[in-house]
């Protein structure tokens, strides 16, 4: 390897270069690594470009080193005689890195360290956490199984078992706190779309029968037998979860949406949002609470809760229109036959009155939709028919979408006597009746403007439908096998903090990949130890996938053999963490307004800002005003008659950017000027 000096005069870069040979025998050279702006790297160097040259020199001997240490051949060992060691494990998961390279971006051994300061314990709490939500990913089961399955990781628990249940406790009760941080550190890995908040309720079942503090008899979402645990759940326009809690299984979903929404308002910083939820949590109450301060909603709404005034209204078919059109429509005389017509949406909006709240019903109507809903009802209603002539009892369920709401029965006679038999037919009315609703769908809401964009909101809400599905089944949040509330909350904190994990992870490789594609790619990644003085093999396949993980988190697993050395080196990487940059705010009137500041946090938010606690105050009082203006008109730096506190800012920025300069020179300098 060699160095090179490339670019134009003023923009030049210091590259190493690789000398290698082509297929066809021909010797060339590729770029290996660029060291840096020339300009940039020679300034480091007091402007001696020998010294920088040497240093780039040594830089690509090193890389030399490690490539050829790297592909070099590798001769083990092996004797056809000999056993392997009494309990020595040889597989290990290394899938596990991308989750540790994020918990590191995620800053989350910085959280631990603080919740550590307010306890006494003297175990790893961050180690116990952070293995909980690999094992949780990788190999859902019980506590005790995770411990078990951490043993096959790279870097196997140091911790007992009896450590993990005690530290499920705290963290339990730094819960909050652990939601609030894990929300701001967040930004760094991905910058959070909080606009848009999503919010919503799921249960999960135990495999035990009393109830007490949480768990409770309720209406289990899968109708088991078995009490139940709520939990509600926040996620961001970009599907990434933000916040959640858990309640008693026999609480109504509808009263835990203030004090989480509190929270996230008060904690997270996050006071202006359009909330969205399905019509089940989206009360008047509910509704009233977002529409103050900033926040808006978009709620789903059944037509058939409304007032049949407005019920006829909205189905009247006159004055619709199409998604990106202002020309009124009737809906009967749309050929749903043509394509374009069927996979279009039309709305059509209705002015709602509901307390001293005025709303706006939006109804859509979308002859897909359409087609789509008389599938399923035909399917419903051949059940029902075979329930109808099958010998067995007939009953109808609790379920909305059992197919015996198309049954009726009569048991009396013409003549209004007793009938000694029940008759079951297709009740013709009850179809006619949903037939009604078909293509249509509903939301709610207090915004104005766009319907385009309220109609979009709502299609995103089935991602926290998503969320709760990946729990449930990937990382099999349910039955909860512990016991104990404080560790009941303990669970659910592990497997919001692996979906948080997960859905980051997402992003970060391009949402090219269902879940299950990526999961199963995660829980296949396992490296086989050839022995203790060598080094590792994958037995994975490598795929498409591997590679957008290795090429996204900036390291690789699938070399042919890995060195012991070498893979410590990987982990070491990993663990290791860009700092931010220190950054002090300068204030030019009494209070930076709310939408500078934000603005101000998301044109840095690439550069990983970390704000000092120093604020210069700029604040141009009248006689520094008037120098301010006379140093512009005469294109000239003059310090007489600025205020003290103007002068002593001054005096700070030049010390920070000077390092080496004596702050007694400098003051003297100051009052030169």
């Amino acid at each position: 390897m060699y160095i090179a000096v490339t670019g134009s005069k003023n923009n030049k870069d210091v590259y190493i270069y690789q000398s290698f040979r082509k297929k066809d025998g021909k010797s060339s050279s590729r770029i290996y690594k660029k060291l840096g702006k020339y300009n940039t790297l020679l300034e480091q160097f007091d402007g001696d470009n020998e010294k920088l040259m040497a240093w780039a020199k040594s830089e690509a001997a090193k890389e030399t080193e490690l490539y050829n240490e790297r592909t070099g051949k590798v001769t083990v060992e092996f004797s056809q005689a000999a056993c392997i060691p009494m309990n020595e494990t040889r597989s290990f998961h290394a899938g596990y890195l991308f989750l540790q390279q994020l918990c590191t971006g995620l800053r989350l051994d910085n959280i631990c360290r603080v919740i550590k300061g307010r306890h006494k314990f003297k175990y790893d709490i961050h180690a116990i956490l952070t293995d909980l939500v690999y094992a949780r990913v990788l190999s859902p089961s019980s506590k005790l199984s995770s411990y078990n399955f951490c043993k096959t990781l790279l870097e196997p628990p140091k911790y007992e078992i009896q450590d993990v249940y005690r530290a499920l406790s705290v963290i339990a009760e730094e819960s909050d706190f652990i939601q609030s941080e894990l929300y701001k550190n967040s930004n760094f890995i991905h910058p959070r779309n909080q606009k848009i908040l999503y919010y919503d309720c799921t249960n999960y079942y135990f495999e035990i029968e009393e109830e007490s503090g949480l768990k409770h008899y309720g209406k289990g979402k899968e109708n088991r037998p078995n009490p139940i645990v709520g939990m509600g759940l926040f996620m961001d326009a970009d599907g990434i979860p933000l916040a959640f809690d858990v309640f008693p299984g026999n609480q109504n979903e509808q009263t835990t949406l203030k004090p989480l929404e509190k929270k996230i308002i008060k904690d997270f910083n996050c006071s202006e949002f359009i909330f969205c939820s399905d019509a089940g949590l989206g009360s008047a109450n509910n509704r009233a609470f977002n529409s103050i301060g900033n926040r808006a909603y978009v709620i789903t709404h059944s037509l058939k809760k409304l007032k049949q005034e407005d019920r006829d209204i909205a189905l009247n078919p006159t004055q619709f229109r199409k998604v990106g059109s202002t020309d009124f429509i009737d809906i009967r005389t749309l050929d749903e036959t043509d394509e374009d017509v069927f996979n279009s949406i039309y709305y059509k909006e209705v002015p709602i009155v509901t307390g001293n709240i005025d709303e706006t019903l939006i109804l859509t109507y979308s002859p897909k939709y359409k087609a789509y809903q008389q599938k399923i009802r035909s399917r419903q209603i051949e059940r029902a028919e075979r329930i109808i002539n099958s010998p067995y009892k007939k009953r109808k369920g609790k379920n909305q979408n059992d197919p015996m709401r198309f049954v009726k029965k009569t048991a009396v006679t013409d003549d209004g006597e007793i009938a000694e038999k029940k008759v079951y037919e297709i009740d013709v009315e009850q179809i006619a009746k949903e037939e009604l609703y078909d293509g249509f769908y509903a939301v709610m809401t207090n915004l104005e403007g766009n319907i385009e964009e309220i109609i979009k909101i709502n299609r995103q809400r089935w991602e926290i439908e998503e969320n709760f599905r990946i729990m449930k089944t990937e990382f099999e949040a349910r039955p909860v096998y512990v016991r104990r509330d404080d560790r009941i909350k303990a669970h659910f904190m592990t497997c919001y903090i692996s979906l948080l994990l997960y859905r980051l992870l997402e992003q970060k490789i391009g949402n090219n990949y269902t879940t299950e594609q990526i999961i199963e790619t995660l829980r296949s990644m396992k490296m086989t130890l050839l022995n203790t003085a060598n080094g590792y093999v994958p037995s994975y396949t490598r795929t498409e996938i591997t590679d957008s993980l290795h090429k996204t988190f900036g390291f690789r697993t699938d070399y042919e053999f890995i060195k012991k050395s070498t893979m410590r080196s990987i982990i070491r990487q990993i663990k290791e963490i860009n700092l931010p940059l220190k950054m002090t705010r300068l204030f030019f009137t009494k209070e930076m307004l709310k939408e500078e500041d934000e603005y101000f946090n998301y044109l840095t938010l690439e550069l990983k800002e970390e704000w000092t606690d120093n604020k210069l105050y700029f604040l141009l009082e009248n006689g520094d005003l008037a120098v301010h203006m006379e140093n512009h008109r005469l294109q000239c730096i003059k310090l007489k008659n600025l205020s003290n506190e103007y002068r002593e800012n001054i005096v700070y920025i030049v010390k920070e950017l000077c390092s080496g300069l004596d702050e007694k020179m400098l003051r003297k300098m100051t009052k030169e000027i």
